[in-house]
């Protein structure tokens, strides 16, 4: 093969890697992230830290999710759902996915340590949460709540970054993003209910039924916008902030409202489409209070 064809499959490889680790679902964690960092510096942000905050994000979310397709490819390759994957269909190979997750994740181990020592001392909590969450399934219904806190830390990451102290502001958005991931995974594991059942994996959905699942989720999401408006008082915003967060628990209403009259047949649009738009209007709310003046 020449060089020219090696580049091709090269790309083509990385390609189908962003691909199959959904590298647009960041938008879920950046806007909270970024949240984080213009409450802490009350307003625009350095450029500098604004853009090593943006590189740790993306690149522990794809050290994550490659760790998770190698872990879960296994599962993966049994489960109608998610058979389609990459490694199953021997797309990738686990060296080239291996590979791809060691340089993310120094990557994001660079980008901690550029953003000072705080946030490099801090990174293997959510190094570690991201190595042991895929093995949580197989026995505890737990899963849900520790995904919750792999993408909660985010905004206390980022104020951390601009502000290294502790503050109720992101520890607020921490508990919100943490409630309102784990709310909208619960409802994602529905898809994967007689699957689980069948294979001895441990969701609440199989741990508690359908019915208890949902009233869970609809009780995290409670908790998510309250933890929100805790947050928003404790950074003094005030009624851009609180119309974005109305609008937000519409959102989040209308999931559930599109659930019982689709079933999961409308769950694509619930967990991509819905939960993107609520974080980055949550984002864009309270940036907007916080540049008003």
């Amino acid at each position: 093969m020449g060089l020219t064809e090696s580049r091709k499959a090269g790309c083509a490889r990385l390609r189908i890697f962003f691909s199959d680790i959904k590298l647009e679902h960041s938008v879920f964690a950046l806007p909270f992230a970024y949240l984080g960092l213009f409450l802490a510096e009350g307003g625009w942000p350095h450029p500098r830290i604004f853009l090593w905050v943006s590189v740790a994000m993306v690149s522990f979310r794809t050290f994550g999710m490659a760790w998770n397709r190698l872990v879960d490819r296994d599962i993966d390759s049994k489960n109608p759902r998610t058979g389609t994957r990459a490694l199953p269909k021997k797309e990738l190979t686990p060296s080239f996915v291996q590979t791809s997750a060691f340089i993310s994740l120094v990557v994001f181990l660079t980008s901690t340590w550029l953003l000072g020592p705080l946030c490099l001392l801090l990174a293997p909590v959510p190094m570690i949460l991201a190595v042991i969450y895929p093995y949580l399934k197989r026995f505890t219904w737990l899963s849900h709540v520790a995904l919750g806190i792999i993408l909660g830390i985010s905004p206390y990451g980022a104020w951390l970054a601009a502000r290294p102290e502790f503050s109720w502001i992101p520890g607020f958005l921490l508990i919100g993003v943490a409630s309102w991931v784990a709310g909208f995974d619960i409802l994602y594991s529905l898809q994967d209910f007689d699957f689980d059942r069948r294979s001895s994996l441990v969701s609440i959905p199989v741990r508690f039924g359908k019915s208890a699942a949902l009233w869970c989720a609809a009780l995290l999401h409670g908790v998510a916008v309250a933890a929100w408006i805790l947050a928003g008082q404790a950074a003094g915003l005030g009624l851009i902030f609180k119309v974005g967060l109305a609008i937000v628990a519409l959102f989040l209403f209308w999931e559930y409202w599109l659930l019982h009259r689709f079933g999961l047949a409308r769950i694509n649009q619930v967990f991509f489409t819905m939960n993107a738009c609520v974080s980055i209007l949550i984002f864009l709310s309270a940036a907007a209070d916080l540049l008003k003046a």
